[in-house]
């Protein structure tokens, strides 16, 4: 763990920083419980099963000690974003967004993220003003991620309306997160469901996977949906393609992005359950056609 800037001292040994950090996941506990302002040293000191002198010895007070979990969900959060955006981010955007909000998902059920969050960050605590001079910093930081990676799936998009979406969907789903974990278990897992739900539906229309750019697609056969799909010459100044497995040949112009299957299942469903095709694409964004084509091809005889 990093505390270096909030530690009265340094431990020397390998025993005085597992100390630290069994103090600093102690307090993260407590403060997640108890709150803040009614925690109290003893308290944490009882929780870690140490002496209240050895908390002193590293932190001279309970604001040292949140300001250390602070600095540590910070940085844990910068490498979580950081990771996560230097991987393929063309994939299904449905896929995308599950994956992201799975991770955050793990990582707020781990104590000092949980602890920050729930202290709806920080606004209840007094004294932490001269504590949080990196946030907004860090959280602009974090926006642009979003926001660039709107305009990577989209790029006709312009800055502002990234920004914009950018800012709504952060606050949506920060506002639902902290729902999320002060519900049980069951429940929580069904609010981070309603979450991808959300924010696929929000975002489908503006960065979806029919507006990647053409060289960032994935041609799908539009008879079979198979992506073993080869280039075949060229035809009026277009892009030619043959599906290795019906045989359609057929422009890349016909063709827009094939969308993933938990989607064409999703729409599928909707429409087993009496939705009307404009109303499937509202809530989906996947065209109306290409949907009753998917029916057509479920309904007709095999073989």
């Amino acid at each position: 763990m990093s505390s270096d800037r909030t530690l009265r001292r340094q431990p020397q040994q390998q025993r005085g920083k597992q100390r630290v950090e069994k103090i600093l996941l102690a307090a993260a506990e407590v403060f997640a419980e108890a709150g803040f302002a009614a925690a109290t040293i003893q308290q944490i000191a009882d929780r870690a099963n140490t002496a209240v002198g050895s908390i002193y010895q590293f932190f001279p007070d309970k604001l040292a000690i949140f300001q250390a979990l602070l600095s540590e969900h910070m940085q844990q959060q910068e490498i979580l974003e950081t990771n996560f955006f230097a991987a393929d981010l063309n994939r299904p955007l449905m896929q995308l967004i599950g994956e992201y909000i799975d991770t955050l998902a793990c990582y707020f059920e781990r104590p000092i993220p949980r602890c920050i969050a729930l202290q709806d960050y920080l606004q209840p605590i007094a004294g932490l003003s001269n504590l949080v001079e990196d946030m907004p910093e860090q959280l602009s930081i974090s926006l642009k991620r979003h926001a660039n990676f709107y305009r990577q799936r989209n790029p006709n998009l312009s800055e502002a309306k990234s920004e914009l979406l950018t800012e709504v969907a952060h606050n949506m789903s920060n506002s639902l997160f902290l729902s999320a974990l002060k519900s049980d278990a069951t429940h929580r897992q069904e609010i981070y469901a309603e979450i991808k739900d959300v924010l696929y539906g929000y975002l489908n229309p503006h960065i979806g996977d029919h507006l990647l750019p053409v060289s960032n697609q994935l041609m799908i056969c539009p008879d079979c949906q198979s992506d073993r799909v080869a280039k075949n010459g060229r035809q009026q100044g277009k892009q030619r393609y043959i599906c290795r497995g019906c045989g359609r040949q057929f422009l890349d112009r016909y063709t827009p992005r094939g969308y993933p299957l938990d989607v064409r299942q999703r729409c599928l469903a909707l429409h087993a359950q009496g939705v009307g095709f404009r109303e499937i694409e509202r809530q989906t964004g996947v065209d109306c056609n290409t949907v009753i084509n998917w029916v057509k091809n479920l309904q007709a005889p095999s073989g």
